[in-house]
């Protein structure tokens, strides 16, 4: 389902009664387990229904909506149907305008649902307060295993609403915070929850500001992490003494088994350290 102009009202009726009809028929359908309805200009009556279909639907366990053109008012609604659906597993609203009052909603929802393990939310506009009321939905949800909250407006106090969630919550595996506005403190403070948490193995902070008190934090958060594989440090502005902390702590560390520094400032010297810390 395809409607190439945005700018068409009539085209737009189309798209929301199309939608209408197809949440209906999740009302009452047994069979379907994914539906992908990426890149279809649904706005926020589409995902009203559809929320009201997953209020009743008991067998999707995938819906892809990346794309769209869900703002607030959707997500909220498609929050509302994720407090009483008790099947589905992966939600996927990348690529909307869902900001912070549909971040909250959404944070609401994981704390009843008890089913969904994959949640990606990245390329919306989700800032402080969405992060910090999506951090405290991570302490007492203990379902999600993939959260995706790339591409927003994340910085400091999200960042460090999430690292305090990270120290007592222990089902998250995977953490992406790529393209956000994370500096050293954040780092340092996502560092302090690496020493205690024992579950996350791929965090991404790529595209961010960690640059080098980040960088040694989260590499003295290396020497004692057990469970960490997949680190993304990419474009940080880390130089040669960030570079030279996560010398020493690859010295040590046994898990970590993919460490991204692409784009930061390590030098040719710092690049030889790490080549040597390596061997």
């Amino acid at each position: 389902m395809k409607f190439n102009d945005p700018g068409n009202t009539t085209a737009q009726y189309t798209i929301e009664q199309a939608t209408a009809k197809l949440a209906n028929e999740l009302k009452v359908n047994k069979t379907l387990t994914q539906l992908d309805l990426a890149h279809n200009q649904i706005s926020d009556g589409g995902g009203e229904a559809l929320a009201e279909g997953l209020k009743v639907n008991n067998t999707l366990t995938q819906l892809h909506l990346e794309g769209n053109q869900i703002s607030d008012r959707g997500g909220e609604a498609v929050a509302e149907g994720l407090k009483v659906n008790n099947t589905l597993t992966q939600l996927d609203l990348y690529g909307n305008h869902i900001s912070d009052r549909g971040g909250e909603a959404l944070a609401e929802a994981l704390k009843v649902n008890n089913t969904l393990t994959q949640l990606h939310l990245e390329g919306n506009q989700i800032s402080e307060r969405g992060g910090e009321a999506l951090a405290e939905a991570l302490k007492v949800n203990n379902t999600l295993t993939h959260l995706d909250l790339g591409y927003n407006k994340i910085s400091e106090r999200g960042g460090e609403a999430l690292a305090e969630a990270l120290k007592v919550n222990n089902t998250l595996t995977q953490l992406h915070l790529r393209t956000n506005q994370i500096s050293e403190r954040g780092g340092e403070a996502l560092a302090e929850a690496l020493k205690v948490n024992n579950t996350l193995t791929h965090l991404d902070l790529g595209y961010n500001k960690i640059s080098d008190r980040g960088g040694e934090a989260l590499a003295e958060a290396l020497k004692v992490n057990r469970t960490l594989t997949h680190l993304d440090l990419g474009y940080n502005k880390i130089s040669e003494r960030g570079g030279g902390s996560l010398v020493e702590a690859l010295k040590i560390n046994s898990t970590l088994s993919i460490l991204h520094l692409t784009g930061n400032q390590i030098s040719d010297r710092g690049a030889g350290a790490l080549a040597d810390g390596l061997k």
